[in-house]
C-alpha cells in the first residue's frame, strides 16, 4: 500500500509540468539552462529517433486514417511525450524525465481517449532506437526500424493493434528540419514519416473491426517552441488521392493575428517548406464541444501548389477529456484536392 501510495504521489508531481509539455501555455515558457534548436540540423538515424534529455519537450506523435470493410472511416492516435522537469541529472525516480501518453481512438459515432504517466527512471516508459521500441505501461510502438513498427493501446473502451510499413524516407519540416514558430524565431526540431501503410485491427464496444489505411509519424523535439503571445495552434496532416501530402499550421496570437507554415510532400517524399504567410487556414463552422466553440470545417490554401480546399470533421466531437484537453481527430478533404487526413486544435477556452 505505502509503495503504491509513494508511485501515485510522485506521478502526481509531475502533473503540472506534463500538462506544460503538451499544453500551449507551458511551450511558451523560460528553458534557461536546456538546449535551443539551432538552423541547419544534421540528423543522424537511427540515433535521432530516440530521446534529447538535453530539451525540455520532445514527442513520438502517430495519427492514422483507417477504413474498414464496409468503408467505415476510422482514426487513431498514438502519441507519447517527454518533459525534463529540471536540467539536473539523478536516476530511478529522482530522474528528471518524465513522460505521459495520449491514446484515442475515433468513428463518425464514437470518440475516446486515455492517457498514461510514467517517470523515465523505472523502466516504466522510453525508447530504445535499435531495434525502434516506445512504449509507455502496456502501450507500445516497436519493430527492427522506426519504418516498420507494431503500433499497440488500449483503454477502458477500446483497443488497437496495428502494423505500420514505410517504404520512402523521413521528411524534414521547414528549413532541412528547423521549423520556425514565432516572428520572433522561436523554433523546433521536426521531421515526418507520413508514408506509412497501415493494416491491422480496432476493438471497438461493438466487436473487433479488420482496418487498413495510411498513417503520419510526427518526431519534434525543443526547449521553447512558441512565444509567450501565442495561445493555441490549429494543425493539420492531409493525405492526398495523388499521393502528395501537406503539413501545414497557424498559431494563434493575443493579437487575433497567426503565424503559419507549411512543408508540401511530393509524392516521392520530395518536401517544399514555405514560410509564415504562403498557407492559410479560415474557419469556415463551429461545433459546440465540451461546452467552448472549436471550428470543425475549415477552408485550407496553399496557392503555390493550387490547393483551395474544405477540410471537415469526420467526427464533430473529437475531444480529448484529458489531463491537457484538446480537438484531435480524422477530417475529409475535398475540393481543388481529395483525400483524408487529421486535425489538431489547441487553446480554444
Amino acid at each position: 500500500m505505502n509503495a503504491r501510495i509513494t508511485r501515485r504521489a510522485l506521478l502526481m508531481s509531475t502533473l503540472p509540468a506534463m500538462a506544460q509539455a503538451q499544453g500551449f501555455a507551458g511551450l511558451g515558457a523560460g528553458s534557461a539552462g536546456f538546449a535551443e534548436p539551432q538552423p541547419e540540423p544534421s540528423f543522424t538515424f537511427p540515433a535521432d529517433h530516440g530521446p534529447h534529455p538535453d530539451f525540455r519537450i520532445e514527442w513520438w506523435y502517430v495519427t492514422a486514417n483507417l477504413e474498414g470493410p464496409d468503408g467505415t472511416p476510422y482514426g487513431i492516435q498514438w502519441t507519447l511525450f517527454r518533459s525534463a522537469l529540471s536540467t539536473e541529472g539523478g536516476s530511478g525516480w529522482a530522474t528528471p524525465q518524465a513522460w505521459l501518453g495520449h491514446a484515442a481512438l475515433t468513428t463518425p459515432d464514437l470518440h475516446v481517449a486515455t492517457e498514461r504517466l510514467a517517470r523515465g527512471g523505472i523502466g516504466q516508459a522510453g525508447v530504445d532506437v535499435d531495434p525502434f521500441d516506445a512504449w509507455i505501461d502496456e502501450w507500445r510502438m516497436s519493430g527492427p526500424t522506426l519504418s516498420e513498427v507494431r503500433l499497440t493501446a488500449s483503454g477502458r473502451d477500446f483497443a488497437y493493434d496495428l502494423a505500420l510499413s514505410a517504404d520512402r524516407p523521413f521528411v524534414p519540416q521547414g528549413a532541412g528540419g528547423y521549423s520556425v514558430k514565432s516572428a520572433e524565431g522561436q523554433a523546433s526540431y521536426y521531421y515526418s514519416q507520413p508514408f506509412y501503410t497501415v493494416g491491422g485491427q480496432l476493438t471497438l464496444p461493438s466487436g473487433n473491426v479488420a482496418v487498413t489505411g495510411r498513417a503520419w509519424l510526427d518526431r519534434e523535439w525543443s526547449s521553447s517552441p512558441l512565444a509567450e503571445t501565442q495561445t493555441g495552434w490549429d494543425w493539420f496532416s492531409l493525405h492526398f488521392a495523388g499521393g502528395e501530402k501537406l503539413m501545414g499550421f497557424r498559431l494563434r496570437e493575443t493579437s487575433g493575428a497567426s503565424f503559419t507554415s507549411a512543408t508540401w510532400i511530393e509524392a516521392d517524399g520530395t518536401p517544399t517548406p514555405f514560410e509564415d504567410g504562403a498557407f492559410s487556414a479560415e474557419p469556415l463552422d463551429e461545433t459546440t464541444v465540451a461546452g467552448r466553440a472549436v471550428p470543425t470545417r475549415w477552408r485550407v490554401r496553399l496557392p503555390a501548389r493550387g490547393l483551395n480546399a474544405e477540410v471537415g470533421a469526420i467526427n464533430s466531437m473529437a475531444w480529448n477529456d484529458l489531463l491537457y484537453s484538446y480537438w484531435e481527430g480524422p477530417v475529409r478533404v475535398s475540393g481543388s484536392h481529395e483525400g483524408t487526413g487529421y486535425l489538431e486544435m489547441t487553446g480554444y477556452e
